[in-house]
């Protein structure tokens, strides 16, 4: 009898072993003390401190079923990204970039979803947020209007009025944002923008991971400090004076160290005073003319 298959999903679907370190990395399957009833069948096993740790088979399994539901809707724009939890603000938004759907990142204004007065007012075909709990207000009110929900699920998230549940932790900022960059690219490969290679998607994971205020403000603080001492190293280059090509090899060293110790020939002129200047034609006109001189004497 041939053994069971590890997993429903086709061979083009299922995760590669960097897929699933990645996860294991960013602690996607650490869960928490609490379990909810309808979150039992994705607990894999419970540890001796009681932290209950997730089926990564199965969040690998809900990741590319969600996957699918966001490629099947045409237009990106009707899906709706929410994450009201700080830990999930730059991920929805660079999904956003990336997918084509709208983000909600922060405070979710009552009557988005109901009151059409509202000018945040929208009508997405599909809402996906980052904790059930925290979410609620979007959650109910997409049930309202029957908007279908996609969450990222804790091992305690309730499952009121969700549709699919992605297992995962989402207490962590590492697992929140390497889940939505699944998730993203997912989306990708299946509408065919982004081909199933390890390297096709140039997005790095990091570009979804929070980011602390204090955190970017030290590294700004760190660039600029570089710049400033790149700037003081070119204006001391500038300010050394310019030393020569030329150098004196050790033949013309002694030259030149005798030619230093010799008195100067000009160092008691003076330049200003007046000088005794002969003129070449009064010294020319003055000498005796031999010949001239004896001419009389012979008798001319």
């Amino acid at each position: 009898m041939s053994a069971a298959p590890k997993s429903r999903l086709p061979a083009a679907l299922q995760p590669t072993e960097e897929d699933i370190s990645l996860l294991l990395a960013a602690q996607v399957h650490i869960g928490t003390k609490n379990v909810e009833k309808k979150m039992m069948p994705y607990v894999w096993k419970r540890r001796a401190d009681g932290i209950n740790l997730i089926n990564v088979g199965k969040t690998w399994e809900k990741l590319v079923f969600a996957a699918r539901i966001i490629a099947a809707i045409e237009n990106p724009a009707d899906v709706c990204v929410i994450s009201a939890r700080p830990y999930g603000h730059r991920a929805v938004l660079k999904f956003q970039s990336n997918v084509g759907a709208q983000a909600i990142a922060g405070r979710f204004t009552p009557g988005a979803f109901t009151n059409q007065i509202t000018r945040s007012y929208k009508e997405p075909r599909l809402i996906i947020v980052t904790d059930p709990r925290v979410d609620h207000q979007a959650i109910r009110e997409a049930s309202y209007v029957n908007i279908p929900v996609i969450a990222l699920c804790d091992t305690d998230s309730p499952l009121s009025y969700v549709d699919v549940a992605i297992p995962t932790n989402n207490k962590s900022k590492h697992a929140i944002g390497l889940i939505w960059w699944l998730l993203a690219r997912e989306v990708l490969r299946i509408r065919g923008t982004v081909a199933r290679t390890p390297d096709a998607w140039p997005v790095m994971v990091d570009m979804f991971f929070y980011r602390d205020p204090e955190e970017v403000e030290r590294d700004l603080e760190g660039v600029a400090a570089a710049k400033a001492a790149l700037l003081a190293g070119e204006a001391a280059e500038a300010a050394e004076p310019a030393q020569p090509d030329w150098e004196i090899s050790a033949g013309n060293a002694g030259i030149a160290a005798a030619a230093s110790t010799l008195p100067s020939a000009e160092a008691g002129i003076d330049w200003a005073a007046d000088q005794n200047t002969t003129s070449w034609a009064d010294d020319a006109a003055a000498a005796p003319v031999e010949g001239a001189a004896a001419a009389p004497a012979a008798g001319w």
